[in-house]
């Protein structure tokens, strides 16, 4: 008489959504316990060990910075824009930009994959499977991926955790993703890490940074010029889909 297979244990899919949870735990406690962490005043109190540091040891502040800085946006964690412009206080406006992107880039790769292992996959394989005006969106969504992915990066007004999260949710490309975030959020990475480049001369006064700067006609022009293109396509097409109808 042959033995029958036994049946394979249910698959844990609470386990799927671990990751995702821990980020979001990891961001209430940052949120109410970091906040004057991770702030002006404490680099200013700082900035001397610094950069004393830095001048011994660039590379090991180069990578204690970028691991900061990952950590800071994979958590959602306050102080993202400290981050930023501490980038361009150590390390200049070149290497300060180069630097931001790649935290940045690897920070929001790490929660996207989260969201996209748990949540993501329950949300994709729904709309996968459903009919109507859903399959219509996630069509929609698929002819012009990289446009809506772009926008969200050079919209000033979409959060940046937003923008980490939404595309994980409706299941967009992973490479997709990774490169339209290291290319989109460059504009904003060189505006913040310009303002730290002057963040001496500012606390040598006495200030506090003006991020009034941000809104500034010659800096918000040009972004929302890339806005404009970026937004272009998903235009064009949405009007040769009304004209075809």
């Amino acid at each position: 008489m042959m033995s029958e297979t036994p049946p394979s244990p249910p698959q844990k899919t609470w386990a799927r959504h671990v990751p995702l949870a821990l980020v979001a735990v990891v961001a209430i406690i940052g949120a109410v316990t970091l906040g004057d962490v991770l702030s002006f005043e404490t680099l200013r109190d700082n900035r001397e060990a610094l950069l004393a540091f830095r001048d011994q040891n660039y590379v090991g502040l180069v990578l204690a910075f970028l691991a900061a800085y990952i950590v800071i946006v994979a958590f959602s964690l306050p102080g993202a824009a400290v981050a930023s412009m501490t980038g361009g206080f150590l390390f200049g406006l070149i290497a300060g930009t180069a630097f931001n992107v790649i935290a940045a880039t690897i920070g929001a790769m790490a929660i996207f994959l989260a969201a996209r292992w748990g949540l993501g996959a329950t949300l994709s394989a729904k709309m996968a499977a459903s009919e109507g005006r859903v399959q219509r969106l996630k069509a929609a969504l698929h002819d012009t991926e990289i446009e809506v992915l772009l926008l969200l990066r050079l919209v000033p007004a979409v959060p940046f955790f937003v923008a980490n999260l939404l595309p994980a949710l409706v299941g967009v490309k992973l490479w997709n993703f990774f490169w339209t975030t290291a290319l989109g959020i460059i504009p904003g990475a060189i505006v913040f890490t310009w303002i730290g480049v002057g963040l001496g001369e500012v606390f040598d006064r006495g200030e506090n940074p003006n991020l009034s700067l941000l809104w500034e006609p010659h800096v918000l022009g040009p972004i929302l010029g890339l806005c404009a293109l970026a937004a272009l396509p998903i235009v064009i097409k949405a009007l040769r889909g009304k004209t075809e109808v």
